[in-house]
């Protein structure tokens, strides 16, 4: 293997994803956990669901080698790092261990990562190219299975615990609406038929204001059903008006700059969430 094959691969598992993948999943399994750790578990869980991340995100780059070539030519496919062969091999390999390890948990965890992974890769070879906002709606469901895959790891079941957390995953759909917005000149190049090109920036920008309002309002829900305490709801109220007042700043104007600007803001508030959850693993 030479230097540039292996950059590739690293870049291939987009591994700062894996705080969003593996990460979310081992804070959900400690912050729902009672009494002394497994960490035998606990290293499963973040290594399974990073695993699974990096697998699709590899299967996509081959999928989407064509367009990238267009519009992301520093992607390892179109940059030359890796052939377009040696991603879909390296794919299967990632979502072989992600299963191998999902197994060595429990049944549960293996069955979520089989469905993920069969959702995965309908979005990549399907999904993607024929509806905008069922891509949107899909990246965010499968955001907000780390929640759930957390909890069957630790505990072998899915309840209302996790599924109070679930509702954070709708936010991502917004985000990745808004980020179709600032994406429509390469998108336009490449055919992908986004929501924005469908109906329209200023509608398109309401749609993910309304994804926005309801992950704000419910973002409470674990306090609320007792799964955690004040000291989570003290992190997650700023989140969520953080998250109204973005919602109504881009209800008043769809340019891009403003966009942009409210994007950016609801993504770095995101820390929050990691925040609120570290704080109920020491609590």
């Amino acid at each position: 293997m030479s230097k540039a094959n292996f950059i590739g691969f690293i870049k291939l598992l987009r591994l700062p994803y894996w705080l969003m993948t593996g990460g979310l999943s081992l804070l959900t399994l400690l912050a729902l956990w009672s009494g002394q750790i497994n960490f035998y578990v606990a290293i499963l869980t973040f290594l399974s669901l990073a695993l699974l991340g990096s697998a699709g995100f590899s299967i996509n780059d081959y999928f989407d080698k064509d367009s990238d070539a267009i519009v992301k030519p520093n992607r390892p496919i179109p940059h030359g790092e890796v052939s377009p062969k040696m991603a879909i091999v390296f794919s299967i390999i990632l979502f072989a261990l992600a299963m191998l390890s999902s197994a060595l948990i429990n049944w549960l965890c293996l069955l979520i990562v089989l469905v993920d992974a069969l959702l995965l890769i309908a979005y990549s070879t399907y999904i993607k190219r024929r509806s905008g906002i069922a891509a949107n709606i899909l990246v965010g469901c499968l955001t907000g299975t780390a929640f759930l895959y957390g909890e069957a790891a630790g505990f072998g079941a899915i309840t209302t615990a996790s599924l109070s957390i679930y509702p954070v995953c709708i936010g991502t759909i917004g985000g990745n609406i808004l980020r179709d917005i600032l994406s429509m000149d390469g998108d336009s190049k490449v055919g992908y038929p986004t929501l924005p090109r469908k109906i329209g920036v200023k509608k398109a920008s309401q749609v993910a204001a309304f994804f926005f309002l309801i992950c704000a309002f419910l973002s409470p829900l674990p306090y609320l059903l007792n799964v955690f305490g004040k000291a989570y709801l003290m992190l997650m109220l700023p989140w969520s008006i953080i998250i109204i007042s973005s919602s109504i700043m881009i209800l008043r104007s769809s340019s891009p700059n403003n966009i942009r600007r409210n994007e950016r803001i609801i993504t770095m508030s995101m820390i929050l969430l990691p925040l609120a959850l570290i704080i109920e693993v020491f609590l």
